[in-house]
């Protein structure tokens, strides 16, 4: 019995891991239980032992893919480095085994209330992961500012991959790569001097030699 249900779990996972890639390449509709099955090795009966609808397996293949962004933000020493890693052609290459919040971008409006839930706590994570790298005190400013970078970041890949001119694909994501690490090192600080308390901008310019150099 427990032989037989390790079995099933390894099936199981092995199902999760191959939708998961697919609807990152394809598109959350652009496969069908049937490929994912067939390519499992698996006929579509027996889709029903391991999941009670095509949208629970959705929900599961999303946050698997999910896995990847841990992995890669934990070896994030900064924003800076996060974003030479997340804006490559080589990224931009590989959507299969890349960022499931870029791959996923034109698809999770349309899908389930289940698969948006669990895309929206990826985002909400994300932005806490970009704004506790970023340099200042102020946390309103910060999280704006990390909010505009993750916004940017996925855009800028989603673009990429859209365009037929090689050359102006790699141009997008090398300058918005550029332009976002820029922002990333910027200091925001509270003026309190001013009577409209306005905000001034400071660069730290130890950080941004280190990127240039």
């Amino acid at each position: 019995m427990g032989h037989s249900r390790a079995d099933k779990e390894a099936t199981h996972s092995r199902i999760v891991k191959i939708a998961a890639k697919r609807f990152r390449e394809l598109g959350l509709d652009g496969i069908g239980v049937a490929d994912v099955m067939k390519e499992a090795g698996m006929t579509v009966g027996g889709f029903y032992k391991h999941f009670a609808s095509r949208d629970h397996l959705v929900v599961e293949a999303i946050a698997e893919a999910f896995k990847g962004l841990d992995v890669q933000e934990g070896r994030a020493g900064s924003v800076a480095h996060h974003l030479r890693n997340y804006l490559t052609e080589a990224h931009r290459d590989a959507p299969g085994t890349g960022c499931a919040m870029a791959a996923l971008l034109g698809d999770i409006g349309r899908a389930s209330n289940s698969a948006r839930a669990i895309y929206t706590a990826r985002v909400i994570s994300n932005l806490e992961f970009y704004t506790s790298l970023l340099p200042g005190g102020d946390c309103a400013a910060k999280r704006a500012r990390g909010l505009l970078i993750l916004s940017a970041s996925l855009g800028a890949l989603e673009l990429s991959r859209a365009l037929s001119d090689p050359a102006l694909s790699k141009e997008v994501l090398d300058t918005v790569e550029k332009q976002l690490t820029a922002l990333s090192v910027q200091e925001v600080e509270a003026t309190r001097s001013s009577p409209s308390n306005a905000r001034k901008v400071r660069v730290v310019d130890t950080l941004a030699d280190e990127h240039t150099a």
